[in-house]
């Protein structure tokens, strides 16, 4: 995977930290913008769940 694949939210502002993510086979990357260094990887299925658990409001008393 190339630095073109990562994609962060249109949501975020051109001065906006945010979290960025790139899609491979079978894999999902996580990165902060600011801070390229670290990156967490995981499966399509995990982060397809964590979305799901994002949409459904299961996480907001955790804001």
């Amino acid at each position: 995977m190339s630095e073109l694949d990562w994609q962060k939210s249109s949501f975020s502002g051109d001065d906006a930290n945010c979290v960025e993510v790139r899609v491979g086979v079978g894999l999902v990357e996580l990165r902060e913008s600011d801070d390229g260094n670290v990156i967490l990887h995981t499966t399509l299925a995990s982060f397809a769940d964590l979305l799901n658990t994002i949409k459904s409001g299961e996480l907001d008393d955790h804001a």
